[in-house]
């Protein structure tokens, strides 16, 4: 019974940065991982950051390493994918990955990015 939104993209130019939010509800504390994920235009997804363990293991992407970070609101149950420097190439739809003691739920909307140059 965990449900989620995530929030946060839109437009911005290339330098520029945005935060992206996941909040969920329910069965939080059934929630044993959070990822962000990406599909950017013509590719298929790809993972961009992941929070496991309380935060003990966080990895990021190469191609995002350094500019973007993954961070929790234990209080608000929410996830933050923070992102620098923000570049063209990062134009995707962005979207929240979480696994339960459960198993993986399923994708919701996502939210855009659109980077300009």
């Amino acid at each position: 019974q965990v449900r989620f939104v995530e929030s946060g993209g839109g437009l911005a130019q290339a330098g520029g940065s945005l935060r992206l939010s996941c909040a969920a509800s329910g069965s939080t504390a059934s929630i044993t991982a959070v990822a962000w994920y990406r599909q950017r235009p013509g590719n298929q997804s790809e993972l961009v950051a992941e929070f496991s363990n309380w935060g003990d293991r966080i990895n990021y992407a190469d191609s995002v390493k350094d500019r973007f970070s993954i961070s929790r609101n234990n209080a608000r149950n929410t996830w933050y994918l923070r992102m620098n420097n923000l570049q063209p190439e990062d134009t995707a739809v962005y979207y929240c990955d979480i696994r339960t003691r459960w198993g993986r739920l399923s994708w919701g909307q996502g939210t855009q990015v659109t980077v300009s140059s």
